[in-house]
């Protein structure tokens, strides 16, 4: 499944986050891939494209952070998905 990942940021936790990244890396766990990652340029929110087999991995992946980030995760399709879906509406 793909999910579109909203990071925001929790007021002063900025530093915090990228010193754990660059100290423990993305912390996700098997069978959770980062496909794409943008973050604004008042470095305040993130929006990555996520892949995991299992919500509950995105959950383990996000608990993880939580102390730092506010998440909201959102499952997504392609267009092209989307369309042929709409064709058996």
């Amino acid at each position: 499944m793909v999910y579109v990942v909203v990071e925001t940021y929790k007021p002063g936790k900025t530093k915090g986050i990228y010193n754990r990244l660059r100290e423990r890396g993305r912390l996700m766990p098997e069978g959770v891939e980062c496909i794409a990652s943008w973050v604004t340029l008042d470095h305040k929110r993130c929006y990555q494209v996520m892949k995991a087999r299992d919500l509950r991995l995105l959950e383990q992946w996000t608990s993880q952070w939580k102390d730092l980030v506010d998440f909201e995760v959102i499952p997504v399709e392609s267009s092209e998905e989307a369309a042929r879906a709409a064709m058996d509406w």
